[in-house]
């Protein structure tokens, strides 16, 4: 931070959350984002500065709580994805797959090999699919200095319609896979109630084969204007899942890595709780999280500083295109990891799709056993680590449920970028601030409405 700059804490400016900075400026800057634009959901950008002096920061979540913890009790083991993956239309895939993931770990339920390629195909159509919405027609725009990706299209004609081919090729993909595109109805705890056939694999295999290029064009295209990514820099606690065995760019499996562990050992995934340690704010309807510091990033860019050294050859040689290397702190390049992931997981896809293909697909029959017990699971999902959990009676009827969503867990690593981007970009006047911060809220690709879960709620007179 400048030396001009003299910065108290929050504890210090009191419950409200204030942050006051005395910057050597006598500019009154007045910032309402009501409802920022190309995010899902509804989120504020807050700022007063009266005199040079910061008297409000504040990132705020105004959506209205939602209670799926509370939809899923009562209901049957088998129903448990079909709802949750509502929470979200973006992510339903992500969702339904932790979701049964954390129902097969409270019933005991092992998955064949089959059973897990699919899965992990699955969800590598998701990642496709919401890495080339977010970073083509969310972010690109301001690369663009556009207002939206309608306007972007006689700049870069070209590039928007590969953009919209990679996303209809993640659709097709999802479609095949998940049943259709949204609400995935071929995941059951235990299995699949559908496998595709080789025919299926291989037309999938050459679509695949077939964006590459495309997607290789875009990386170009976004590169030419990367320049306009702000030169900003924070260093925060980067939080993701780890695989070991074998060594994996893992979106699927794992354990829970933070580069804040220093040489301690992951922690298991039944103990997700203990990471994110939620609590509530008064500028938030979302829960916020901390684990070793009192924020932490969950998305690309953690999975990228935790995993990075394992990305495909695609993947390594995007972010080498764009100078991303482990331990970057700046969230606005989150949008470029997430371009070495659609890379990487267009190249995972392909493997996978050889190795069902070298072992034949064919339906697998579920059998159950009913059983009562707890489970916990976790995925990354697009946007970060996604946490469920659900505990079954004897009957397989669901009695309690926990989910914990990325975008919650990066609320708290907003607002810290927050109180440090605005005493260090205030100077440039009002309207480039706010840009800086929309853009900054629009790099963590938030999924607002998504991360409003209460578990208890109290009503008073």
């Amino acid at each position: 931070m400048n030396k001009d700059v003299n910065q108290i804490t929050n504890a210090q400016a009191g419950k409200e959350g204030k942050v006051v900075v005395n910057v050597k400026s006598g500019k009154d800057i007045n910032i309402s984002v009501h409802h920022i634009t190309r995010v899902e959901g509804h989120g504020n950008i807050v700022v007063n500065i009266k005199n040079g002096i910061i008297e409000k920061c504040q990132w705020q979540v105004p959506e209205a709580p939602r209670f799926f913890e509370a939809m899923v009790r009562g209901r049957r083991y088998d129903d448990i994805q079909t709802i949750v993956s509502r929470i979200c239309g973006i992510c339903s895939i992500s969702h339904s797959l932790v979701a049964t993931k954390a129902v097969e770990d409270a019933l005991g339920l092992a998955v064949s090999e089959q059973t897990d390629l699919v899965r992990h195909l699955m969800h590598y159509s998701e990642q496709l699919q919401s890495h080339v919405l977010h970073v083509g027609y969310l972010v690109a725009p301001d690369l663009f200095g556009e207002k939206s990706v309608v306007s972007l299209v006689p700049k870069a004609t070209q590039a928007v319609l590969k953009i919209v081919k990679a996303h209809r090729v993640a659709n097709q993909m999802s479609a095949l896979l998940a049943g259709r595109i949204t609400h995935p109805i071929t995941l059951t705890p235990g299995g699949m109630t559908r496998v595709p056939t080789e025919q299926e694999l291989r037309d999938l295999k050459k679509t695949l084969e077939d964006v590459v290029p495309d997607l290789v064009d875009i990386c170009k295209v976004v590169l030419s204007v990367a320049g306009n990514l702000p030169n900003f820099e924070r260093p925060t606690e980067y939080v993701s899942l780890r695989q070991t065995n074998p060594p994996t760019y893992t979106f699927y499996h794992g354990t829970i890595t933070s580069t804040d562990l220093n040489g301690q050992p992951d922690m298991p995934v039944n103990k997700w709780e203990n990471v994110a340690n939620e609590y509530m704010v008064a500028q938030s309807t979302a829960k916020w999280a901390k684990w070793h510091r009192n924020s932490y990033f969950a998305g690309a860019l953690a999975r990228f500083n935790n995993n990075g050294h394992l990305l495909s050859p695609l993947g390594k040689k995007v972010a080498e295109m764009f100078g991303l290397k482990k331990g970057c702190s700046n969230p606005y390049m989150n949008s470029v990891a997430q371009l070495a992931e659609t890379a990487h997981v267009v190249e995972a896809s392909l493997e996978l799709i050889d190795k069902l293909l070298t072992r034949g697909t064919r339906f697998e029959p579920v059998q159950v056993r009913l059983r009562a017990g707890r489970g916990y699971a976790a995925i990354e999902a697009p946007r970060g680590i996604l946490f469920h959990a659900y505990e079954f009676d004897k009957k397989g009827e669901c009695t309690w449920g926990n989910c914990c969503i990325p975008t919650n867990q990066n609320h708290a690593n907003i607002q810290a970028d927050f109180e440090k981007l605005v005493p260090q970009f205030m100077h440039e006047g009002e309207d480039a601030l706010r840009q800086k911060m929309e853009m900054l809220v629009r790099a963590y690709d938030p999924c607002i409405s998504c991360s409003t879960h209460y578990l208890h709620v109290e009503f008073t007179r």
